[in-house]
């Protein structure tokens, strides 16, 4: 971390109004993308990424430092976002499908690496199972382990993996709809 931006925080920590919009409008874009990928619409996304916010002031004193900044930050949105899921009419459904295989094959893996920042691919997660969203976002760009993913959302390691492969199915045929 710099100098500047250790100011910066430090301001933060002391209410500082104008550290605290320095702060906001670094790292807001980013921040912004991540509640995209979790919510079901723009307002949602705005929504989670007001309450992130305010979380991120209102906990900074608990970043020690260690790791990185954005990191630490990244980690209380993503909270956020899956705490407004939890609550949204339905919450996170998954279907317990433990012994189905449903399975695309590793090859198919290209199409995400792809399309993996575009617009258009939000755009197309935000129309994807609300399960489905969820744990193909926790495993793929959040790097959690599917049994990180199963504390998580207190489903089971069986219901990620085939969350997670049905998730894949799912946004390869909206892609191949929406490319054709």
């Amino acid at each position: 971390m710099t100098d500047l931006q250790q100011n910066i925080l430090e301001r933060c920590k002391n209410g500082e109004r104008i550290a605290q919009q320095q702060l906001y409008e670094h790292f807001k874009g980013k921040m912004f993308a991540v509640c995209l990928r979790y919510a079901n619409s723009r307002t949602d996304a705005e929504d989670s990424l007001q309450e992130g916010f305010v979380k991120v002031f209102r906990d900074l004193h608990q970043f020690r430092g260690e790791g990185s900044f954005e990191g630490w930050m990244r980690r209380v949105i993503v909270n956020v976002a899956l705490q407004n899921l939890r609550k949204q009419k339905g919450g996170l459904q998954f279907s317990e499908l433990e012994n189905v295989a449903y399975k695309i094959s590793d090859a198919d893996d290209s199409v995400f690496e792809e399309n993996e920042k575009g617009a258009a691919l939000i755009k197309l997660m935000q129309k994807m199972p609300t399960g489905f969203r969820t744990v193909l976002n926790l495993y793929v760009l959040e790097e959690y382990s599917h049994q990180q993913i199963a504390d998580e959302l207190g489903i089971s390691v069986g219901t990620s993996k085939s969350q997670l492969n049905r998730a894949k199915a799912f946004l390869k045929n909206l892609l191949e709809k929406n490319l054709a």
